[in-house]
């Protein structure tokens, strides 16, 4: 919906500086004006072509990683799972998910909660970005808080993996308040696209699709209203038998690595996870 190669040009310039890599940006269309599931679509067939072309950019096609932050790791962790179903390529490397939107199961996690008014990205801006996304009049906020967009029957599925239970207690030390469910509307289901299976999130995924994920890198930070996406993602992955690296990021907020090399703007926090995903890559 907003972003670009201006936005990650410093971020992608770092990341092929450090570890002396090739780094291809793919620049897919963007919501409302081109509609879901465009911006998956766009980013599939480049990297199918890259990967299938990996030798005239000199790269070998059995050491591609993918990365993406924010929506982008969203697209990142769906485009894993498509990559699954194509036999003819190599397995990606690894996947690199920087505080990622995974879910809409539940969305009043304790870092919903806790992060509802920022820093930054807020709880009302989420949902007018994913009305936005969805091509949809915002509307319902209140309704979707409350998860009476999700199937009685589906909640309880998936209470496992979604439940503020799996979040440790020590993320919930800032405040959390279990909110009261409202009864199911078919009517908010049919409209926010539950059914859509290319909208699923990967931790309600199979187990067999699951275990079969390439070695995972999550980047959480406190202030992040996604910090709780990526910690049931975590969970979900080493539960499955998947290899995690995890960095926590205890004064990170959203969006964070792009300050990188901006002077005086650059925050220690991003530094310091810029390096760690160096050395994760690095590593590989």
């Amino acid at each position: 919906m907003f972003g670009g190669k201006r936005t990650y040009e410093r971020i992608c310039r770092y990341l092929a500086r450090e570890t002396d890599s090739v780094v291809v940006f793919v620049d897919y269309r963007l919501a409302p004006e081109h509609q879901h599931p465009a911006q998956l679509s766009d980013c599939l067939s480049a990297i199918m072509y890259f990967m299938e072309n990996a030798t005239v950019y000199g790269v070998d096609a059995n050491c591609i990683v993918l990365v993406g932050d924010s929506s982008g790791g969203t697209l990142v962790s769906g485009i894993s799972r498509e990559l699954l179903k194509k036999r003819h390529v190599p397995k990606i490397q690894a996947q690199i998910l920087m505080y990622p939107f995974l879910q809409v199961l539940n969305l009043s996690l304790p870092s919903h909660q806790q992060n509802r008014f920022g820093p930054g990205l807020t709880m009302n801006r989420i949902m007018k970005l994913a009305f936005m996304y969805l091509n949809l009049e915002p509307s319902n906020f209140d309704d979707l808080l409350r998860r009476a967009h999700v199937p009685e029957n589906r909640a309880m599925a998936t209470q496992k993996w979604f439940s503020a239970d799996c979040i440790p207690e020590t993320f919930k030390a800032r405040g959390y308040e279990p909110p009261l469910p409202l009864p199911f509307s078919k009517t908010l289901s049919e409209k926010v696209r539950m059914d859509d299976e290319s909208l699923r999130s990967p931790i309600e995924d199979e187990d067999a699709v699951v275990q079969q994920l390439p070695k995972t890198y999550i980047l959480t930070c406190e202030y992040d209203v996604f910090r709780d996406d990526g910690l049931l993602f975590k969970k979900r992955l080493e539960d499955s038998g998947v290899p995690v690296t995890w960095n926590h990021l205890q004064d990170g907020f959203h969006g964070c690595l792009l300050f990188i090399d901006i002077w005086l703007m650059e925050c220690s926090c991003t530094k310091l996870a810029c390096e760690d995903i160096v050395n994760f890559i690095k590593g590989l």
